[in-house]
């Protein structure tokens, strides 16, 4: 049976409140989505996921999709197996063994911890905190209000808390803002260096003395 609980004011940075939507039932429809998995309790050889928290940016609902309660959704998996949106999520490796646990698969699944480093990283690998400190004005850590390792066991029991909540949102969010930007960067760099590539266009008097004409 499809369930939807909507929570507001989920603080994030600055003026920046998220709208997080609790539900087995949604459609999707951006380019870019933020993605990060929860899982339930149980040894890591056999874990699953239990919760799925997608995103596409601060003036939308944040989507958090219970897994574990849900009934098979042919939308939600075709979604997620479309390979015209980008899934942006991190450290994926252990995300995608445990969806393929449930006959789940993301057709484009873009690995964030290896696409971009920080630039003044003094270890190997950066967390999901270094580089949303380094591109989202340094809310991450500041935001993000730590749960306990009792509470990351819980993922797969319902209702969740409103802790569980905002963990589950803030993650997602920061997903999507991070590859939404590094996006932008990239196409405006791509921009510039085209129209430094491209010739003038040449500039003729007008016959009849009105100004200049492109020729």
């Amino acid at each position: 049976m499809a369930f939807a609980d909507g929570y507001q004011g989920v603080e994030a940075h600055g003026n920046t409140k998220l709208h997080a939507i609790h539900t087995n039932d949604k459609k999707q429809r951006h380019k870019i989505v933020g993605i990060d998995l929860e899982y339930n309790n149980e040894p890591e050889a056999t874990q699953k996921p239990a919760l799925c928290q997608l995103s596409i940016g601060k003036k939308h609902p944040v989507l958090l999709f219970q897994l574990r309660a849900a009934e098979r959704c042919t939308v939600f998996d075709n979604f997620l197996a479309d390979p015209s949106y980008t899934f942006a999520g991190f450290s994926i490796d252990g995300d995608k063994k445990r969806l393929e646990r449930v006959n789940l698969e993301v057709a484009n699944f873009v690995d964030i911890h290896k696409e971009w480093r920080v630039p003044e990283a003094t270890k190997e690998l950066d967390s999901l905190g270094d580089v949303s400190g380094m591109l989202i004005d340094d809310y991450y850590n500041v935001m993000k209000k730590k749960i306990t390792d009792d509470e990351h066991k819980r993922w797969a029991t319902l209702p969740l808390s409103m802790r569980h909540m905002k963990y589950a949102a803030k993650d997602a969010y920061a997903a999507y803002e991070i590859w939404n930007r590094i996006t932008l960067t990239q196409d405006g760099l791509r921009r510039a260096k085209l129209e430094k590539e491209e010739p003038p266009k040449k500039r003729a008097r007008s016959r009849w003395g009105w100004g200049d004409a492109d020729w």
